[in-house]
């Protein structure tokens, strides 16, 4: 049996990177998936290739920081797949790399808005549609979740955030069978980090001593075992998947 059979998953995010690759792998492992992403068309065509391949996906368009748009997408997904089982909330964005004091406020405000609030409010939702029957949420954090990293201060402050709501949350709704975890990926090749690796900005040799960047469909396969049963008593974590990174 796959991992998610007859699951209903949800991925914000979805369009690219590793909401792309977690939306895929959901419905390789059996479940229907809702892929939601401000891009509409990325969502579609993520939820065609679910389709093509056999499976049932639907694409759904929004914005995370607007909390009745989240609202909007859960309560379609429920409408249309019929329930909500498990979520990889994977939606995010990060300003160029900036000094803090040079950092302007709007861009502040916009990666707190996406990366931490987004965040919450798929939770607020999701654990609404779950909490009658259980369910699993991961939150796509980052390592820059349990460190600092120089010039990504918004970014680091978001994500470090996720976590705490994370662990906070999963303390909150543990009796009500919904389970909630953080990833924290390392240097992972996605549109965002590409142009990073180009430049030489990110030094796969410092940040990942396995030798390598890391592939979206890594951090999804943890994803999608967050997601099912067979981490049924695992909650509150906040898992690296980084290469060995913060081993040192």
């Amino acid at each position: 049996m796959t991992l998610l059979q007859d699951k209903i998953g949800f991925v914000t995010g979805g369009a690219s990177g590793i909401g792309r690759a977690s939306a895929l792998l959901m419905a390789r492992e059996g479940a229907a998936v809702a892929v939601a992403d401000h891009n509409r068309d990325g969502a579609e065509a993520v939820a065609e290739a679910v389709r093509a391949a056999g499976g049932r996906a639907i694409a759904l368009a929004g914005d995370v920081a607007r909390a009745a748009e989240v609202e909007a997408m859960v309560r379609e997904a429920v409408a249309q797949l019929g329930s909500l089982d498990c979520a990889v909330n994977c939606a995010g964005m990060s300003p160029p790399p900036t000094p803090l004091g040079d950092l302007s406020d709007d861009d502040w405000a916009l990666c707190l808005a996406v990366n931490l609030t987004g965040v919450r409010n798929c939770m607020k939702s999701q654990i609404r549609n779950m909490a009658a029957r259980g369910g699993s949420i991961v939150n796509i954090a980052s390592g820059a979740g349990l460190e600092g990293v120089p010039g990504l201060s918004a970014y680091v402050a978001s994500k470090h955030g996720v976590v705490g709501a994370t662990k906070t949350a999963a303390l909150d709704y543990a009796r009500q069978g919904v389970r909630i975890n953080a990833l924290c990926p390392g240097l992972v090749l996605t549109p965002m980090t590409q142009a990073g690796v180009d430049s030489g900005a990110l030094d796969i040799a410092a940040l990942c001593p396995i030798g390598r960047a890391g592939r979206p469909e890594e951090v999804a396969e943890a994803a999608v075992w967050l997601c099912s049963d067979r981490a049924s008593f695992v909650t509150g974590v906040a898992l690296p998947v980084d290469g060995g990174h913060l081993a040192g």
